[in-house]
């Protein structure tokens, strides 16, 4: 099967908001203060402090799933050209832990600041989440058992962060609170000075576990649209509806295990899959299914050289480049807007960086 193009547009379009997409739209709601729905909408633009979600918290598990979603079709196309059950689950192991080291020069490794160097990060949270679940995917394959091992990790991680609480924790906390949770707790004793924060690291250990579920339930929809004989149409109506029923069991889970990001909590993986399914049925469906495509190219530049860009702006001055190019444009309007120029600006220079290498076929491919 070939390709999916919605697959490196709907990564495109996620990376957009890491890519500087986020700042910018905050930007443009800062110049109307008194529109409510600006208001609203720029505050999409920024995490939850700890439960809830808004539209910032969806980037993270929505790049796993797309990655999971990827999974069967280049597994196929491995297995075609003839590679071993042990190559590649050698590539597997190798391109999990290549993204935890990635993830540790994208945190300073470089630096050689060992003693407070973080060693969780997004990169690792990727690499290891979808290592374990494409190692677990190759095993077994069979949709309902797969089905199964996902209901078994959720159910699990539930019923640890419900029934184990932090040693030490005040009587009156709550048990899925940062004083309260097993996870932070763990990550205090073992990460310490290592972590993103004193008090927990939202990308610790033991949130790992179900993100292997997030990429496993990628791995189960790029399956469906691999493998299955039905149509296109019928394909997209299917991934949608399935993304609407588990939008609704993050929902109603989360009344007795609360929606937390920095937790990875169970409701969490199943909301944000329902997200994930539905905004993939939507690019699915317009651009392979109607072939509604060119207006899409802006987002397949970038989904392609994803991790590229990813990286690129830790060691890249964007910022600067864009005030330089950007600057005296920006200076002929009001500071709010100004800042729009510039940030909009940064997106253009990334953009073209990254159109650039996409013209010269350059993708860095872990």
């Amino acid at each position: 099967m070939k390709r999916l193009e919605s697959l490196d547009a709907l990564r495109g379009f996620d990376m957009l908001f890491i890519m500087g997409g986020a700042t910018l739209f905050a930007a443009i709601a800062a110049c109307f203060p008194e529109s409510g729905f600006w208001t609203a909408f720029g505050e999409q633009m920024e995490h939850v402090d700890w439960e809830g979600l808004q539209h910032h918290d969806t980037i993270f598990p929505l790049f796993l799933f797309i990655a999971g979603c990827s999974f069967p079709f280049s597994l196929a196309a491995q297995q075609e050209h003839g590679k071993t059950q042990k190559e590649i689950v050698s590539k597997i192991i190798r391109r999990g832990l290549t993204l935890v080291v990635l993830g540790l020069i994208y945190n300073g490794l470089l630096n050689f600041n060992f003693a407070t160097a973080r060693f969780c990060s997004v990169l690792a949270r990727i690499g290891l989440g979808w290592m374990f679940a494409a190692l677990i995917y190759t095993r077994v394959k069979d949709f309902k058992k797969v089905a199964g091992i996902i209901a078994a990790i959720l159910i699990g991680y539930w019923l640890i962060m419900a029934f184990v609480p932090a040693p030490g924790a005040p009587a009156d906390a709550d048990i899925f609170s940062i004083e309260g949770s097993i996870a932070c707790w763990i990550d205090r004793v073992i990460l310490g000075a290592h972590s993103y924060r004193p008090d927990y690291d939202p990308e610790g250990l033991i949130s790992t576990i179900p993100a292997i579920g997030t990429a496993l339930m990628g791995m189960l929809s790029g399956a469906y649209l691999k493998n299955s004989t039905e149509d296109g149409t019928r394909k997209a109506i299917t991934l949608a509806i399935a993304g609407v029923i588990m939008a609704l069991v993050g929902w109603g889970w989360g009344f007795f295990f609360p929606i937390i990001k920095a937790l990875w909590t169970s409701s969490f993986v199943c909301a944000v899959a329902g997200y994930s399914l539905i905004m993939l049925a939507l690019f699915y469906y317009i651009i392979d299914v109607r072939g509604w495509r060119g207006w899409d190219k802006f987002f397949v530049v970038i989904g392609m050289n994803s991790i590229t860009i990813y990286l690129a702006q830790a060691f890249i001055p964007f910022t600067q480049i864009s005030r330089n190019v950007f600057g005296g444009l920006a200076s002929l309007f009001p500071e709010n807007w100004a800042a729009v120029v510039i940030y909009a600006g940064y997106i253009a220079v990334c953009w073209l960086f990254l159109y650039f290498l996409y013209k010269k076929k350059v993708f860095l491919k872990v």
